[in-house]
């Protein structure tokens, strides 16, 4: 047998022979012959669904805290000197405590009683001193140990405000407290072109009388329309838009905004609730462009 035909009978047996291994191969690993015709293409971006939530319109304001009402205690008579002091500035006092009591020109003592519960802001009296009903007040105190803040609000933001709306005060050295709207000035400043508002402050703690403070009060509140993440939102010449992902392309829906808090924005008209949104909008996704969506995070990423 001639040598050069037994190698080729050899040849194409190991031909052959490797042709099955390939084909076996590759129909155990389909995706190694081919590409599946469902396998997603685009760009992997990250989306979530559009969900409603509510929204307060807060109105920001600045100023001191003061006594709500402050009373001025003095003896009703004059010709009388201290001559026992009972209080002192900061006590805590009721209606009818003794304060002080006085000597009289003709020989005895009177007492000089709170008119009214709270708490004591400062006193002039001294042992010996005289008093009288035209001096300085001996006494004053803070009624009910109430106070207000008497915040200034921008012009604009005047009209917002309104009696008994809620507000969360942080009152330098005192931390946060609860308010309310007390009153709302009728006259803006004319320099500074700001409004006056009273709020009301309720706490137990000891305030500091022309303590500075900030709050935030919530004017409104909306709960009908959809949240989208500020990074959501993209402003460009064609208006305020957001991207969304339907059947794995990118669409481009124009909305109008609302009121913002925490990051997200009220979308009052373009998106619906159920829509999938892209999360980090941005000028490299254009409409119609194919995408992969993945789901946020539980905490947005």
């Amino acid at each position: 047998m001639n040598l050069f035909a037994v190698a080729s009978r050899r040849s194409r047996k190991l031909f052959v022979l490797l042709a099955a291994g390939l084909l076996a191969l590759a129909s155990a690993s389909p995706s190694l012959a081919t590409d599946e015709p469902d396998a997603p293409k685009g760009a992997a971006v990250t989306v979530l669904t559009a969900a409603k939530s509510c929204f307060s319109s807060i109105v920001e304001a600045t100023g001191i805290v003061i006594p709500r009402e402050e009373t001025a205690v003095r003896p009703e008579r004059p010709g009388l000197k201290v001559a026992e002091i009972m209080a002192e500035p900061g006590d805590s006092v009721t209606a009818g405590q003794v304060l002080a009591r006085l000597t009289l020109p003709e020989g005895g003592v009177m007492q000089l009683q709170a008119p009214v519960a709270g708490l004591v802001s400062s006193s002039s009296a001294v042992i010996g001193a005289a008093a009288s009903a035209r001096g300085e007040a001996l006494f004053s105190i803070i009624a009910r140990a109430e106070y207000d803040l008497v915040g200034m609000v921008p012009t604009q933001d005047v009209a917002k405000v309104a009696v008994n709306q809620p507000a969360r005060i942080r009152i330098v050295g005192a931390g946060e407290v609860d308010g309310k709207v007390r009153r709302v000035a009728p006259t803006i400043e004319p320099n500074s072109q700001l409004g006056q508002v009273f709020i009301a402050v309720t706490t137990n703690r000891r305030l500091l009388v022309n303590s500075s403070g900030r709050a935030t009060i919530t004017t409104g509140k909306s709960c009908n329309n959809v949240a989208v993440p500020l990074t959501a939102v993209l402003y460009g010449s064609a208006g305020t838009v957001v991207q969304v992902v339907r059947r794995a392309r990118v669409e481009t829906k124009r909305v109008e905004i609302g009121l913002m808090s925490g990051g997200q924005v009220e979308i009052r008209d373009g998106v619906q609730e159920g829509d999938v949104v892209v999360a980090r909008a941005g000028a490299l996704l254009r409409e119609g462009d194919p995408v992969r969506p993945i789901a946020a995070s539980a905490d947005g990423k």
